[in-house]
């Protein structure tokens, strides 16, 4: 059997404020209490390192690069490296990423339990909008200071586990648990900053919100046998409030482990990964069961297209 104690280190709000080396050291805490509970691989959340900067909007997008890292692990960040191998924790968790030939990514990179980057993944499916909207509540500007991912969806086997990443948004897409399913994934990470209300649609609360992200997770779990790892970043930050909601969920669909505050918490799971044999050998066969030749407008085709 392949058990291990999986963890997912929900943060609380980071406020424009605080330094990198506040945030680390909540971070270094946080893995110290997974450390305590036998966890072996410790998921953080999505732009771990700052505030969900994508809410304001700057005419020139350079004054965002302040937000970015061009080096990982780099000063800030080396005290949470040295303490994972000290500790022998791989980890994941997810920044701004300015890359030397000067492009923007929203990443996350994956450890093994060396504190060696074994894995890099870049936000796909980037929501929001590019210039300032007045009829949204709050702006999500993502699609002005990223760009979508390059390096596509692919799994590491590390510390025995078939591992893949996404981020946010990805989330709600199958296509993502699809294409690291069909590459015997067995763990997927996510951490996400969602706001708490949608900024086109007021009447869609925290109720509606952590309903969505949970339906999202818990069947791409189930629909390719996998656990899945959810984490947030949550509170009031900057005064805007995010959603927390941190789930494990298992290859069957089940929640086995979710946060109950919005600030800094460690929630935990043993997860046994042969587990996720039994649904890739049954209803989820796939080599038995896929009929890609009806599948050939998925791969060509974007928008919707309504027959006339």
């Amino acid at each position: 059997m392949r058990k291990m104690i999986v963890g997912g280190a929900q943060m609380g709000p980071i406020q424009q404020a605080d330094s990198r080396e506040t945030v680390v050291a909540r971070m270094m805490e946080l893995m110290r209490k997974a450390h305590a509970e036998g966890v072996k691989m410790l998921v953080y959340p999505e732009l771990a390192l700052t505030t969900f900067f994508p809410r304001w909007y700057a005419e020139d997008r350079a004054e965002m690069d302040r937000w970015f890292e061009s080096e990982m692990p780099n000063g800030a960040t080396q005290p949470l490296f040295d303490l994972a191998r000290e500790m022998g924790m791989a980890f994941t968790f997810g920044f701004a990423e300015l890359t030397p030939d000067g492009h923007h990514f929203n990443t996350s990179i994956l450890t093994d339990a060396q504190a060696n980057i074994v894995g890099t993944y870049r936000k796909i499916h980037l929501p929001g909008h590019v210039e300032f909207d007045p009829e949204r509540t709050h702006q999500h500007l993502e699609k002005r200071y990223f760009e979508p991912g390059d390096l596509g969806f692919n799994v590491w086997r590390n510390e025995g586990v078939v591992m893949g990443m996404a981020i946010c948004n990805d989330r709600r897409w199958p296509e993502t648990y699809r294409e690291l399913g069909l590459q015997g994934v067995e763990l997927v990470t996510i951490g996400y900053n969602t706001p708490s209300v949608n900024s086109q649609k007021g009447a869609e609360g925290l109720r509606q919100r952590l309903f969505h992200s949970d339906l999202s997770m818990q069947a791409g779990a189930y629909q390719n046998s996998t656990y899945v790892v959810g984490v947030a970043k949550a509170g009031t930050e900057d005064g805007h409030h995010l959603m927390g909601g941190s789930i494990i969920v298992d290859p069957d669909g089940e929640v086995i482990a979710r946060a109950e505050t919005e600030g800094d918490e460690l929630i935990f799971a043993e997860c046994d990964f042969d587990r996720c044999t039994f649904g890739k050998a049954t209803v989820f066969d796939f080599a038995r069961h896929r009929r890609i030749e009806h599948y050939q407008r998925i791969g060509r085709q974007t928008g919707v297209i309504v027959p006339v």
